[in-house]
């Protein structure tokens, strides 16, 4: 698919070091290194609540919110949704192209910030964000942006790891409260939403690839009623 649905990020099935690009270049410089330093950083695998909570979905129009290595996007293209992955690291963005193709399905590529991206407002029937670090703003824009992007009728799928939330901000400069966590986007939840789920749980973890030693999921469902 080469349709473009973010302004000035070029979409198709191979996307390259050099596309437009959309979102702050320092955030994209360390997600690109982060991936750079492993020839894989995450399992390949479809991640377990993602897998849990769409059993149950018509399949329709997908948002994968930092898609990274395409495990996710795959799977669901593989489940017949028509999937977009978003993702900062161009770097994760081939990969997971590569993955698509030697799957054999076809996938939308954003390379843009999700607060960044011209996305098509009320357009996707899930809205998927699978332990995404969006940083968090006074004005709440990464969580007004995942709720913008759901079709009414249509489902917000937030997970992330447990307790990490309510940790003490960490020497090396990592403070929970700089990002997007499932609460934050609950918050935002007016009369037009119904939440249907709203836990913690064992995650069910795929084998291999960072974050393995997480072992409990915050999962947040909510449906956009109109």
């Amino acid at each position: 698919m080469t349709d473009n649905i973010a302004a000035g990020s070029p979409v198709s099935d191979a996307p390259s070091s050099t596309d437009g690009y959309v979102g702050d270049p320092a955030v994209r410089a360390e997600w690109d290194n982060r991936y750079a330093d492993r020839q894989q950083l995450w399992s390949g695998e479809p991640n377990g609540a993602l897998v849990a909570e769409v059993a149950g979905l018509t399949s329709g129009r997908v948002l994968d919110v930092g898609c990274g290595e395409g495990a996710d996007a795959v799977w669901l293209a593989r489940s017949g949704w028509d999937v977009t992955g978003l993702e900062v690291s161009g770097v994760a963005l081939e990969r997971a192209a590569g993955h698509a193709r030697d799957a054999g399905v076809a996938v939308r590529w954003v390379h843009a910030a999700l607060t960044e991206a011209a996305l098509p407002p009320a357009s996707f029937d899930l809205v998927s964000a699978q332990y995404p670090a969006l940083l968090r703003t006074p004005d709440a824009t990464a969580e007004r942006a995942l709720l913008a992007a759901v079709a009414p009728g249509g489902v917000l799928l937030f997970v992330h790891h447990a307790g990490m939330d309510s940790q003490q901000a960490h020497e090396g400069g990592f403070d929970p409260a700089d990002y997007v966590w499932p609460s934050t986007v609950s918050a935002l939840f007016n009369d037009d939403w119904e939440v249907e789920v709203d836990e913690q749980r064992p995650r069910v973890a795929p084998d291999g690839g960072a974050g393995a030693h997480h072992t409990d999921d915050l999962v947040l469902r909510a449906r956009r009623l109109r």
